[in-house]
């Protein structure tokens, strides 16, 4: 089966490639913006591709005919969706336009990444079913995206998740572990809200779940997130303890203080039941998923 990966820079399209390219029924390609960034380049095709300009879409399509597309580039930074509104379009919206007419030209199966920040956070953890209402331009973006794929005659997975924690190579942006964990060890004061709820998701897990997908033709919504449900700020305390890092220096914080741009869906989480029992997903607990990243942190600091 040959999977063509968008996004193959970002934190789940590097999970994505590690996985991909070690599974001998799969021929893999992997496309970003720009020069392929992994330092493992070996055993699968590499093409730069801008999600945002057609030409190169379907040029990259001509060349491959891939059998299925797990499409993770986006624009993610939320506050700077809010800030830059017509790049936020140009990205998750107009782009998504783009791979549905080369998913259609080239008879792709669609797995495409969504969020949980189309919801309005009112109630959690949520299924499938939940009524979307987003709160901020990048959630409205993400959820038009999941309508066009919807209105369109494409063969498509949409795969929603949530904070997505994990260690990659060379990357631009952290993420919610390693940023607690970072400024914990260097006996910094921190602030975390502790009116947010959410079900964190380690980016491997994420990467199983859309294989799984992917391999399965899946049709329709599914949520691929962790298990464990947790207010932010127990999370980041999680972060503490099994690091041996100060659980003092861990401040509470009302996000309406924050004055961040865009809205944060206050409880989000989802309930997971559907893609374990159709998919076959077993996520990691939170616990685990430390561990994970723990291991890794150890393997990237041994190496020269």
């Amino acid at each position: 089966m040959k999977i063509l990966v968008t996004g193959s820079n970002g934190l789940l399209g590097q999970k994505l490639v590690h996985q991909l390219n070690t599974d001998p029924e799969v021929e893999l390609v992997a496309t970003a913006r720009g020069a392929n960034r992994l330092n493992n380049q070996e055993g699968y095709i590499y093409h730069s591709m801008d999600i945002s300009n057609l030409k190169e879409v379907l040029e990259v399509f001509e060349k491959e005919k891939p059998e299925v597309v797990i499409h993770t580039a986006a624009m993610t930074h939320v506050d700077q969706c809010e800030e830059d509104q017509a790049a936020c379009e140009k990205l998750n919206v107009e782009a998504v336009q783009y791979i549905i007419a080369a998913c259609s030209a080239y008879k792709s199966h669609l797995i495409h990444l969504s969020t949980d920040f189309i919801f309005n956070g009112e109630e959690g953890p949520l299924t499938e079913e939940a009524d979307p209402d987003p709160l901020s331009y990048y959630g409205e973006s993400k959820l038009r995206a999941e309508q066009l794929i919807q209105a369109s005659t494409v063969s498509a997975a949409i795969l929603r998740t949530v904070l997505v924690y994990g260690v990659a190579e060379n990357m631009s942006r952290s993420n919610i572990v390693l940023w607690a964990k970072g400024a914990l060890e260097k006996g910094e004061p921190i602030k975390v809200v502790d009116d947010q709820f959410r079900t964190p998701t380690l980016a491997e897990d994420l990467a199983q779940g859309c294989i799984l997908a992917a391999k399965q033709k899946a049709q329709g919504v599914y949520n691929i997130s962790g298990s464990d449900f947790f207010c932010i700020i127990d999370m980041v305390r999680e972060i503490a303890r099994f690091w041996n890092l100060d659980e003092s220096l861990i401040n509470p914080l009302d996000s309406s203080t924050l004055n961040q741009a865009a809205k944060r869906p206050p409880k989000t989480g989802f309930i997971i039941d559907k893609a374990k029992s159709e998919l076959g997903y077993k996520p990691h607990s939170f616990k685990e998923g430390l561990a994970l990243v723990h291991q890794q942190i150890i393997e990237a600091q041994s190496k020269p």
